[in-house]
């Protein structure tokens, strides 16, 4: 038997390229032990002992299951093939020797109204199969009757031994007493479909839950998909691959104490009935929240959430994916650090768009829509974490396309910004009290394309330490959103054509096309037969509105106007 032995430091290493390791002392790591093997997922339907329902009689030829009127007990491993209907009763494995225990599903519906139709008690491993094309019903009772002093089961599927559920068939599972399927150890699915309806959580695995080429639909009053296990600081966590995922839950849509690791798949998530709706005080309704580490390499990630959409409390990583995000609070919060390397990411609705102490971007394609700030790079008091000394908020762009629309501050850091590359346009606020960038510390640009628009009260354009020119114009009066701005050079070369979607009275601006000693006109409306990509002209040809002054690049930032703010 393959033995997988998975310590935190070993696990993390499956993390994409691109983004940290999520490691701790090994001498404070507690190990977990994940099964598995190729036999775990083949049975013989010869050698399978036969178990019939028929209303609440159950049938079954082998001294290996006891009947005792509606509950059939499995006390030896091996395999065991159910069929039939169970009007209410119960399955329950209570196994005295080692081995696995396979419940092969072909065609099952099973209710209990008084606990648990399926109870994995004791065994040292259970796998439910699911039969080719079959399809099984689970549903439990929304009241359970316990024995003196006990508190489980407390799901419709629920286990205490490690649990795989697995086959080419379909499940469905009705939560009416608390959660749909929940393993206190383990719990693994693969190859197969799941439907579920829950009162509270949808499906959980504490120590762990990994999912892989299945198709999995959740409805839940709690949390959608769940590992909270607290105890052991290697224990959950929550690996998704190549899988369908459609999530509606009350409370977080995925959760996980340690980390969560989205491989390849499409997932769809509501939460808190969506991000027109708020979360209350004692509530969480996240997208996907994590303990320690959020990694995504998705196909396809949507988000609509009464919360922040994804939520860390120490680390988030996007590698890959189209991800569209709605959030009535932050669209990307982790408390240290966010790493952006690729993918498309689209904001259409946020308090904060993406917030963290930390944040790089290298690439992506990154659109953001905000009611307070785009990008807050916020902080306390200067931290010491895997990530070294972070200060209050910093901001790294080495690359991708940004566009922030924001009602708040644009970008606000509360420590420094360097850009060595890509893209940032900005549509800031209107409200002389924020800008469309603010940070407090410096800004050092050496590379890349810089466009934001806004209020002139507190107007910033990148610093004195940088190596490419920038330019911060603050104009005599406010200009009507959609009035274009259009620098050129003296010989003609248009430098950049703006179309802010709002009112404006400052532009702060970097190009290359910014050179020392060159002269350069500044007009005011006029027209564009570019193409119109986030407020920004792409080629065509610009027709004269009216000029507002020309300037003479002298110096690194060259600033036009009222401009008191450094």
């Amino acid at each position: 038997m393959r033995n997988f032995r998975i310590l935190i430091y070993i696990l993390t290493a499956t993390l994409s390229a691109g983004c940290e390791k999520d490691t701790i002392n090994k001498s404070e790591s507690n190990e977990i032990t994940i099964t598995e093997d190729p036999s775990d997922y083949v049975w013989n339907s010869s050698s399978a002992i036969p178990i019939n329902f028929d209303g609440t009689t159950i049938t079954v030829a082998s001294s290996n299951v006891s009947v005792n009127g509606n509950k059939a007990t499995i006390k030896a491993a091996g395999e065991y093939i159910i069929t039939g209907t169970l009007t209410d009763g119960q399955l329950l494995v209570s196994t005295t020797n080692k081995g696995t225990v396979k419940l092969i599903l072909n065609g099952v519906s099973m209710t209990s109204f008084s606990s648990a139709p399926i109870f994995i008690a004791d065994a040292e491993k259970a796998v439910i199969i699911l039969a080719d094309n079959s399809v099984n019903t689970v549903t439990d009772a929304s009241k359970y009757v316990f024995a003196s002093g006990e508190d489980e089961p407390n799901a419709a599927v629920f286990s205490k031994s490690e649990l795989i559920i697995y086959g080419y068939g379909e499940l469905f599972v009705n939560g009416n007493y608390n959660d749909a399927i929940s393993s206190k150890d383990g719990l693994i699915i693969k190859n197969t479909k799941i439907n579920t309806e829950a009162v509270d959580d949808g499906i959980r695995g504490k120590d762990y839950l990994l999912i892989y080429d299945s198709s999995i639909k959740i409805s839940a009053k709690g949390d959608g998909l769940k590992s909270d296990n607290e105890s052991n600081t290697s224990a959950g966590f929550i690996n998704i691959k190549s899988s369908e995922i459609n999530i509606s839950s009350g409370g977080d849509g995925i959760s996980a104490i340690k980390n969560v690791d989205i491989e390849d798949g499409n997932l769809s998530i509501i939460t808190g009935g969506g991000s027109s709706y708020t979360a209350s005080s004692n509530s969480s309704t996240k997208g996907i929240k994590a303990g320690k580490t959020v990694t995504i390499n998705c196909e396809t990630l949507q988000i609509n959430t009464a919360e922040d959409a994804l939520h860390s409390d120490d680390y988030i990583c996007i590698n890959s994916g189209e991800i569209s995000i709605s959030a009535s609070d932050d669209g990307i919060h982790a408390e240290n650090k966010i790493d952006i390397n690729d993918g498309s990411i689209s904001i259409s609705n946020s308090y904060e768009g993406i917030e963290s102490t930390l944040i790089t971007i290298n690439g992506g394609n990154i659109h953001v829509l905000s009611s307070d700030d785009g990008i807050n790079g916020a902080g306390g008091a200067t931290i010491s974490t895997q990530y070294g000394n972070v200060s209050s908020g910093n901001m790294l762009i080495n690359g991708g396309y940004i566009a922030v629309t924001a009602a708040g501050d644009g970008i606000d850091i509360n420590g420094s910004i360097t850009m060595n590359g890509g893209t940032v346009i900005v549509h800031g606020p209107t409200n002389s009290g924020n800008s469309a960038i603010d940070y407090d510390g410096s800004f050092k640009i050496t590379g890349g394309n810089l466009i934001a628009a806004g209020s002139s009260g507190m107007a910033q354009a990148p610093g004195t330490s940088s190596t490419q020119n920038a330019l911060l114009l603050n104009l005599s009066s406010v200009q009507q959103a959609g009035t274009i701005l259009c620098i050129q050079k003296s010989d003609g070369t248009t430098v950049a054509c703006f179309k802010p979607i709002k009112d404006y009275q400052s532009i702060a601006m970097s190009s290359v096309l910014l050179e020392s000693g060159s002269t350069y006109n500044i007009y005011l409306g006029g027209s564009s037969t570019g193409t119109l990509i986030d407020g920004v002209y792409e080629g065509g040809n610009y027709t004269w509105g009216t000029k507002y002054t020309s300037f003479s690049v002298s110096g690194v930032v060259t600033k036009i106007g009222n401009t008191g703010r450094p």
